[in-house]
């Protein structure tokens, strides 16, 4: 058998063709691939944002965030006040840092208290939503400030007033000049039994101060004291001014051995007042020597007199209303020079204390007569 030669038949270009229509094909779907990959890291950037749950009206509100947003991608940050509908306040725009962070702040100043919501809308950019809510509180109503709020300058800034819940404790103070710079605190500054407290602060020169005030439970609020008038000396003779003082003594106390004081008085009006828990009464000569004898309250208020000073000393006999009571009694004296526990019974009391009637010698004609009495019976008895 002859082989006859295999017809040569050419498929030229045949293999080329296939392969540029295979490979070409396999880039289109791994391209679409990808598209579809990246729309999946996109979908998945995160916002989450972090604020204190509560805060004080005037107090900055400070709102951070971490995202996986890029580098300087801006942020809508918006703070809405929640009541029965929701009313946007404030909008910023943060730009996004090195480290992923970001950081704005909102003024909370004259904001009325109740909810608000701080939110990062939703952007073409993220599928995330993050809301915090807060509270805003408002304490300024707890202190009543005793010290004008328009001072002449005289070189320091008077700040004196009361606080409520506060008593025999303390409340930090902290004072801000125009360009918002600490010139005085955070400093606490005591309070007494009533919760008033004082103190003079040190100014630069005439201008608005800022002054801010907390206790143990929080901040509390920010008050403006004004210092008008010039920085330049003068020749005018300076303006006195009566601060209250409040200075106190204590010392135990019962009805067979009440507490005896000195107070040194000033030349105004003298307030005198216990401590409360028990029922107190107080008595004291005035300066004219005349006895006075107060017991007005119960136990859960303390007991309390005024009168006008003139420099004398005064003395003060406390002692409790009940003989079956007896403790420590605090005797407050506001605007005296001082207060002292006497070691001894004052001269007036000592003086106007009843006296324990002397023993004297019966008297001896009783004896006699009842004597004579039995010479007579005697002698007529012999007679008889």
């Amino acid at each position: 058998m002859v082989d006859l030669p295999r017809a040569q038949i050419s498929f030229k270009g045949d293999r080329t063709d296939r392969s540029t229509r295979r490979y070409p094909m396999k880039k289109v779907v791994l391209w679409v691939l990808g598209l579809l990959f990246l729309g999946g890291s996109v979908l998945a950037y995160q916002v989450n944002i972090d604020t204190p749950d509560s805060l004080a009206v005037g107090k900055p509100l400070v709102v951070t965030g971490t995202t996986t947003f890029g580098i300087g991608t801006p942020i809508d940050v918006v703070l809405y006040y929640q009541l029965t509908t929701t009313t946007e306040i404030k909008r910023q725009i943060v730009y996004v840092n090195a480290d992923r962070t970001f950081k704005t702040v909102f003024d909370t100043t004259g904001l009325t208290p109740g909810t608000y919501k701080v939110e990062v809308p939703a952007n073409g950019n993220s599928d995330s939503v993050t809301m915090r809510l807060i509270q805003l509180y408002d304490r300024t109503d707890e202190i009543r400030l005793d010290s004008s709020t328009s001072q002449p300058y005289s070189g320091k800034l008077s700040i004196a007033g009361t606080i409520k819940g506060d008593e025999n404790s303390g409340i930090q103070i902290e004072v801000r000049d125009e360009n918002e710079q600490v010139i005085f605190g955070p400093q606490y500054v005591n309070t007494n039994y009533q919760g008033s407290f004082s103190t003079d602060v040190q100014i630069p020169g005439p201008g608005t101060y800022e002054v801010s005030f907390t206790d143990s439970r929080g901040y509390i609020g920010t008050l403006n004291l004004e210092s008008v008038g010039s920085s330049a000396p003068t020749v005018a003779s300076p303006v006195t001014t009566l601060t209250r003082t409040i200075v106190s003594a204590h010392t135990k106390a019962s009805r067979d051995s009440p507490a005896y004081f000195l107070v040194k008085t000033a030349p105004r009006l003298i307030t005198l007042s216990t401590s409360s828990s028990i029922d107190w009464v107080i008595e004291y000569f005035d300066e004219n020597g005349v006895l006075h004898v107060e017991n007005d309250q119960g136990t859960a208020v303390p007991e309390k007199v005024s009168f006008q000073g003139s420099g004398k000393t005064v003395s003060v006999k406390v002692y409790p209303y009940k003989y079956s009571d007896s403790g420590e009694v605090f005797l407050y004296a506001e605007n005296a020079t001082s207060v002292a526990v006497s070691s001894s019974v004052p001269p007036q009391f000592a003086a106007s204390a009843p006296q324990t009637p002397t023993t004297q010698p019966a008297s001896l004609a009783p004896a006699i007569g009842l004597a004579a009495c039995v010479i007579v019976f005697v002698v007529w008895r012999q007679r008889t």
